[in-house]
């Protein structure tokens, strides 16, 4: 009977849980046209980005990308039905996809000038659907993972 409970009490929290965000953000010495262009270089990725392993796909609103993840915790990710949203240039890249309302995640990367020669890099995720609790998705790992991204990134536009 506790074994029961005990899976009821899962089931009953992953089906409430419809939305799992995750925030993160930093400073990167360099301005937000070089920054956006590296953004873009998704052939660059696997150079210098320790979270996206491989980003594959044109740089073009609707685009259909192929992106694999390697999460802090060793898991190897093929991101499933991922398109690019949106893209402004020098300032967003947003790429996602799923079902709004069952599984839908959007990934989000905005940059902002904070100074002459100094960017804000807001780099973000909002997973949000029925049956996002079901998924594995530990919040903690997708945020670590993102924030090595980040240092990733601040390092390589910092570097010389």
């Amino acid at each position: 009977m506790k074994k029961l409970s005990a899976i009821l009490a899962v089931l009953s929290t992953a089906a409430c849980t419809t939305h799992i965000p995750i925030r993160s953000e930093l400073i990167i010495e360099a301005p937000a046209d070089q920054i956006y262009a590296k953004l873009i270089d998704f052939e660059s990725y696997p150079n210098w980005n320790p979270y996206h392993i491989r980003v594959k796909g044109k740089p073009e609103v609707g685009s259909a990308l192929e992106v694999r993840v390697r999460r802090p915790d060793g898991e190897v990710i093929d991101v499933p039905s991922v398109h690019i949203l949106r893209m402004e240039k020098d300032r967003e890249l947003t790429w996602g996809g799923g079902m709004k309302g069952i599984f839908h995640g959007e990934h989000v990367f905005l940059l902002e000038e904070v100074g002459p020669n100094q960017t804000k890099l807001i780099h973000n995720e909002d997973f949000k659907g029925i049956f996002i609790g079901f998924a594995d998705l530990p919040p903690d790992v997708i945020e670590q993972g993102y924030k090595q991204m980040n240092e990733a990134l601040k390092i390589e536009m910092e570097k010389d």
